[in-house]
């Protein structure tokens, strides 16, 4: 091997060094694109944060050169031939490519003429072709690129069904004061004054070497161990601080169980719910507060708020109980969530349901643990976590179906201000306040009287009918779930169904345009679950053909049937004590779904109103 082989650099570069005019492919031993929303809601929110800490409103946009950089990790690639090939950082590199897709049609929405294309894709002899080139994840691109959303296909891979779903959250956790005048400085800052470390190598085994190397050996101390170092120092006996050492090493170690990163993410949980009381303003220029600078450094905030925490630098028995009792509390509160979200159980179900949708781990974790006592008994426990799911689930159901965002961004300020107010309260004025929050929300149940599927709203859909189904079979006395139908494990999976077939030309005596037929036939009243395969069996049938098959399904369907209110004392009950108003349905028209549209309506003010 040549000396130029063995060659190795290592360049700081701009995101616009990066990736203008610059081609990649992505090397065999990658994995998948994998990142999770919460990654992708802090990319975005560390991005976000660290630029409004540095702007003010007025500043020429030449004054953007002295913001503060943001390093954003290394990445390492293996050129050869010219050609470029990602050895490790391609999941980074990905999320920036959709990041930048979506600043670039939002720019669009905003009138702007910023010059970010040319860091998405490049044009060679009237060929455009992405910067990351990867050929099964071209479509997905391509779609997103051009009309801002991609609905995911049954051959896609599990890179594209990641990214499809990633795009849709980075539009939730942009925030609302970047899209004013701070917009075009923000482009500028992120082209600029966001750096990477890119690690070339000039050979293949050398490039591997390297990726080994970087997810190998080991690494920097992060914010968990910092803060452990800390309180750990404020101990003066020396066995009592060996015996909260090998507690907080237990402790990492169980969360490490759940996660990699749930040391962080538990941490960040915990001090939010009790001791942050500040929170940034919702507009551009201002600055970092409690809530934001824990999710940055929260060992660093600790260390300069000790008193927020009720603790003095010089009393080592306050950092006693600070390890022994309200960290040992906070974590097992924060374990019984996570065990919680896996499964559905009894007395614990709606944080279950809340986080098959819901709001984002960021706001929805601190405030579970916000009106928690470390005095308070398993039981107390239990009913508030509950209590507070069963909140943030009929929060995030009803933006949903008034087709409003939950997004970090849209939300923060009323998630973080609602954590200050619930601190502490005891469980009876806890109900109380979340019931008058629920009251005063301004998107009401009357959003479902147009509510429909469309492009980007197929997995909520999905959720809905199935926590509608499962309800109204549970109150009839049956072993069926939210469960059967949203997760169906052991079984064929659930789909959405049309209840009418798509045939405009059957139903021209209500509609004189295509579109119009569209509209009302993604409504929720023409939507059923069925399992897969059945699904496609029933989708080209006439209505009063497929109401016959539909005897045979859960009871949202059966309902429509005649046969469905014979001999089923337990339906009938039901739908009486509920004040539901279910009737058969003998033929299927724009008045019938208009109907089952009001009865969806009223399903769910039972579910989410009542106790």
């Amino acid at each position: 091997m040549s000396k130029e082989n063995h060659k190795i650099d290592a360049d700081d570069r701009k995101i616009f060094d990066v990736l203008n005019e610059r081609k990649y492919t992505v090397d065999y031993f990658q994995r998948e694109y994998s990142w999770e929303q919460k990654h992708i809601a802090q990319l975005v929110t560390d991005l976000s944060s660290t630029f409004l800490d540095a702007y003010t409103e007025g500043d020429p946009r030449a004054a953007v050169e002295h913001y503060t950089n943001y390093y954003l990790g290394p990445f390492v690639v293996s050129s050869k031939d010219g050609m470029k090939s990602i050895i490790d950082g391609q999941q980074r590199l990905t999320s920036l490519t959709l990041f930048l897709i979506f600043l670039n049609n939002l720019q669009k929405e905003l009138g702007g003429k910023e010059s970010i294309e040319p860091l998405i894709f490049s044009e060679k002899y009237g060929q455009k072709s992405f910067n990351i080139q990867v050929e099964e994840r071209r479509p997905c691109l391509e779609k997103l690129f051009l009309t801002g959303s991609y609905e995911v296909r049954e051959e896609d891979d599990e890179s594209t069904r990641t990214m499809a779903l990633r795009y849709t959250d980075i539009a939730e956790a942009f925030p609302d004061e970047l899209k004013g005048k701070a917009f075009p400085y923000f482009l500028d800052w992120l082209k600029y004054n966001v750096v990477l470390v890119e690690i070339t190598a000039y050979s293949d085994d050398n490039a591997y070497t390297i990726f080994e190397a970087m997810n190998d050996r080991g690494k920097n101390l992060n914010a968990t161990e910092m803060l452990k170092g800390y309180v750990l120092s404020r101990f003066a006996d020396t066995k009592d601080r060996e015996k909260a050492n090998r507690f907080w090493k237990a402790s990492i170690q169980e969360l490490h169980t759940q996660n990699s990163e749930e040391d962080q993410t538990f941490f960040q949980a915990w001090l939010r719910s009790q001791y942050a009381d500040t929170i940034r303003q919702g507009k551009a220029g201002s600055s970092n507060e409690d809530f934001e600078k824990i999710g940055t450094k929260f060992h660093s905030w600790f260390r300069d708020n000790l008193d927020k925490a009720g603790l003095s630098a010089d009393a080592p028995e306050d950092f006693h109980r600070f390890v022994h009792v309200e960290m040992k509390f906070y974590l097992h509160a924060h374990l019984q969530i996570l065990q919680a979200q896996r499964q559905e159980m009894p007395g614990w179900e709606h944080v279950f349901y809340h986080y098959q949708w819901g709001v984002a781990d960021s706001l929805c974790y601190p405030l579970m643990l916000s009106p928690l006592k470390s005095t308070d008994p398993a039981e107390v426990v239990r009913q508030k976590i509950n209590a507070v799911a069963r909140y943030l689930e009929a929060f995030a159901v009803r933006r949903a179906v008034n087709f409003r965002k939950f997004g970090a961004s849209s939300i923060r300020y009323t998630m973080y201000s609602l954590v200050k107010e619930l601190r502490g309260k005891d469980l009876e004025t806890l109900k109380a306040t979340l019931r008058k929050k629920l009251e005063e929300m301004e998107e009401s149940w009357d959003g479902l009287a147009n509510f429909r599927l469309h492009a980007m709203n197929g997995y909520f859909v999905k959720f809905l009918l199935s926590r509608i189904t499962g309800y109204i079979e549970q109150q009839s006395g049956a072993s069926t779930s939210f469960t059967t139908y949203f997760i169906s494990p052991g079984t064929k999976p659930y789909q959405v169904e049309h209840i009418w077939a798509n045939k405009f030309e059957e139903h021209r005596d209500e509609f004189e345009q295509q579109h119009e037929f569209d509209t009302y036939r993604n409504r929720i009243g023409d939507l059923v679950l069925l399992p897969q395969g059945t699904n496609q069996s029933y989708g080209a049938m006439p209505y009063a053909t497929k109401v016959d098959h539909y005897l045979k399904e859960n009871l949202l369907a059966k309902s429509l049937h005649p046969s469905c209110y014979q001999n089923n004392p337990n339906f009938v009950g039901m739908a009486g004590r509920l004040g539901l108003q279910f009737k058969p349905h003998l033929k299927y028209a724009k008045a019938d779904i208009d109907e089952r549209q009001r009865l969806v309506q009223r399903i769910c003010e039972v579910i989410w109103n009542g106790e």
